[in-house]
């Protein structure tokens, strides 16, 4: 009997042991001092959850770079962009209609190599401007033309309009690189969330079409699944400035084929034949796990990748340097990627 008791006991410490365990492990990570700075100025703007508005009022609420703004603006320091970057904006021809696009060009004497770089906001928010931050730091660090597109976005314009109209812009890049000053030669893409989706379907769609590869893909957190019962969409469920149900709201606007892997590129059968690949964390966010699941079945798909993640720092943290240092040390890590990609 006593020894009866003693096993009982045993296994339920252990199991209460595990538990334990199991509840810390889906434990949402704290921010870092200056993340959680941020986050603290994003909710002094007193912005509505995105998954309770429409898409236009979804568009009119605060974001991260207004927060950044105001951070900066409390400590005294300039909220200006930096002027080291000069900055033509144009409209090229598109399958939806005419597509902005943003030249930001570093000083100095060209051809440049250049980037093509696709903004994020979930296809449905945001725009080039709100990311102004991330193409110009790129720009100067990796001494590179990023030219930065205002896809069509949805729900007025559903998938595959996006995707169709990043693939129009890289070719555009292809065909007229040398009118501003790029080298057609050397082109790679690269974005942020949506825009990483878009990066690498923009990949995707050049292998199948037997057209010029990009050289690299710089993927940002990029958006490549559905499956929300990877273990970062149940830790990071509430996380702030991008938590689960604004996701899913993302998906319904955006009204993708789940079966596409034009929508979702981890669907695709195969990911062979993709250019060399820099993947880009954050900890803090419900895309962590598909984002090494994607690097994981690149290098099982005889890709060349580099997997970055930075802990205490949140989704959107990438083009924060100017209050986040970990944000500047992504930045530098992807221009150096960049840079070894171009040469």
């Amino acid at each position: 009997m006593r020894k009866s008791l003693l096993t009982a006991s045993i296994l339920l410490v252990s199991i209460t042991a595990g538990l334990t365990l199991a509840r810390a492990a889906d434990k949402q990570a704290q921010p870092d001092p200056q993340m959680q700075a941020v986050l603290d100025s994003l909710a002094s703007l007193n912005g509505k959850p995105v998954e309770t508005l429409t898409p236009a009022e979804a568009r009119q609420q605060p974001t991260p770079a207004d927060a950044v703004k105001k951070l900066l603006a409390g400590k005294g320091a300039s909220t200006e962009p930096d002027g080291a970057v000069s900055v033509k904006t144009m409209s090229i021809p598109g399958p939806t209609g005419d597509i902005p696009i943003h030249i930001y060009t570093p000083k100095g004497n060209g051809p440049f190599p250049v980037m093509v770089y696709y903004h994020g906001g979930g296809f449905v928010i945001a725009d080039s401007k709100v990311y102004d931050a991330s193409p110009r730091a790129l720009a100067t660090a990796a001494n590179a033309i990023i030219v930065s597109v205002d896809y069509h976005q949805a729900p007025e314009h559903p998938f595959p309009a996006a995707a169709n109209d990043a693939y129009a812009a890289y070719q555009w890049v292809l065909k007229h690189a040398a009118e501003f000053n790029g080298d057609a030669k050397r082109v790679a893409v690269g974005g942020e969330s949506a825009g990483g989706n878009l990066a690498t379907v923009v990949s995707l769609m050049a292998r199948d079409k037997k057209d010029a590869l990009p050289l690299h893909q710089l993927l940002i957190y990029p958006v490549v699944d559905n499956d929300m019962t990877r273990p970062s969409y149940k830790t990071n469920a509430n996380a702030k400035p991008l938590n689960r149900p604004m996701m899913a709201w993302f998906f319904k606007h955006y009204a993708g084929d789940p079966a596409n892997p034009y929508a979702l590129p981890m669907k695709a059968k195969s990911l062979k034949g993709l250019p060399p690949t820099t993947v880009i964390a954050a900890e803090i966010d419900p895309l962590l796990s598909e984002g090494k699941a994607y690097a994981d079945r690149l290098k099982k798909d005889q890709v060349q990748v580099t997997y970055k993640r930075y802990n205490g720092v949140t989704h959107e943290f990438f083009g924060m340097a100017s209050v986040v240092d970990k944000a500047k040390d992504a930045q530098d890590f992807a221009a150096k990627q960049l840079k070894q990609a171009f040469k």
